[in-house]
Formats: structure tokens, sequence, C-alpha cells
């Protein structure tokens, strides 16, 4: 009686944790299984996503980044949080130290570790949300309509996806002041807040 209780507890367990989607790479990043594999062309991938409906965001990420756990463990294993992104974006990501070959929006060929550079990446998680179509003679740290540099909870996170597909960059609510209104917005329909 004792080990069918256990078991029936075990399995109700099972069922309430989030399924791990991701797996380790042989570079030390975690990889989703929905993430885009390109060939590393900005502009490319950019025209690739308006076509699939979509925006592209380019996240960078490095090997032991405990930040970057946290966004694979508890923020696009929730389900709310990974089918948004999913269902929007195509996410391709970057390895901050990556000796893989990219082409930039301007046209230069470079490496992931030499385009972070160039585009002042320091931390991880980043995230840079692209533009729509790519304008020509920029970077993409350059063309970027918003970047979030680092984990946050799952309200910021979400917000923020939600507010570039929106295009809330090119109104006169920024940001912040969308967040903080979105805060309220939830507070006052009595969901929980995990901002």
């Amino acid at each position: 009686m004792l080990g069918r209780i256990l078991f029936l507890l075990t399995m109700g367990f099972a069922m309430i944790a989030p399924a791990a989607a991701f797996t380790i790479g042989d570079d030390g990043l975690h990889k989703e299984d929905w993430f885009s594999i390109t060939f590393r062309d900005i502009r490319e991938d950019i025209a690739t996503a308006k076509k699939d409906g979509k925006r592209l965001a380019i996240i960078y990420e490095q090997r032991g980044c405990i930040y970057c756990k946290k966004v694979h463990e508890q923020l696009l294993t929730d389900p709310q949080v990974r089918d948004y992104i999913k269902k929007n974006f195509m996410l391709v990501q970057y390895n901050l130290y990556g000796d893989e070959e990219m082409t930039d929006m301007d046209g230069k060929t470079l490496t992931e570790k030499t385009a972070a550079r160039r585009w002042s990446i320091v931390f991880t998680p980043t995230i840079l949300f692209m533009p729509e179509t790519a304008p020509g003679g920029l970077t993409a740290a350059q063309a970027a309509v918003a970047v979030m540099p680092g984990a946050f909870a799952k309200g910021t996170f979400l917000d923020m996806f939600t507010w570039v597909r929106q295009k809330g960059y090119a109104g006169e609510e920024d940001f912040q002041r969308y967040h903080a209104r979105r805060i309220r917005e939830r507070a006052s329909a009595g969901q929980i807040n995990t901002d």
C-alpha cells in the first residue's frame, strides 16, 4: 500500500513539474528544439521571420551562465511564455564566445564572438529584437528596436516580447510605462503578478 501511495505521489509531482524541452549542446549552451537554426545572415533571417509572420530575435548566451539557465529552466518551460514566443518570434541563438560565422546587417562577415564585441554585448543572456525589415548600412545592434540584457521575471520577460510584437517601440509608451501598466492590469484582473 505504501509503495502504491509513493508511486501516485511521484506521478502527481511529475505531472506538475514542467518538462524540460531543452538539451545541452556540445558548446555548453541550452538548446531548445524550437530555436531556429539558420546560416546566420541577419538580413536573410529577418526576411524569413517576416515571411512566416514573425519577428527575428537574437539571443546571446554563454557556457555556464546561471541567468541563461534560468531563462531555459524557468521561463521557456512556462507554456504561456514559450507558446507566445514560438508563435510570434523566430529566435536564433548565438554564443558569446562562439566561432561560427555570421553576416551582420551591413554585410560584414564575423564570428559570433567578434559580432558580440562589435555590438557591445557584455551580459548573457542578451536578446536583440530586430526590425521587421533590414535597413541598409547598419549593424544589428544599431538596427535593433529593443534589447533585453539579462534574465528577468516572467512578467517582464513576456511583456518585452509582447511590447515588441505590438510595435510599442514606435509609439509614445516606452517599455517601462507599458510594463507598469501591464502590472496594474494584471493586478486589477486578480492575476498573480510574477514581475
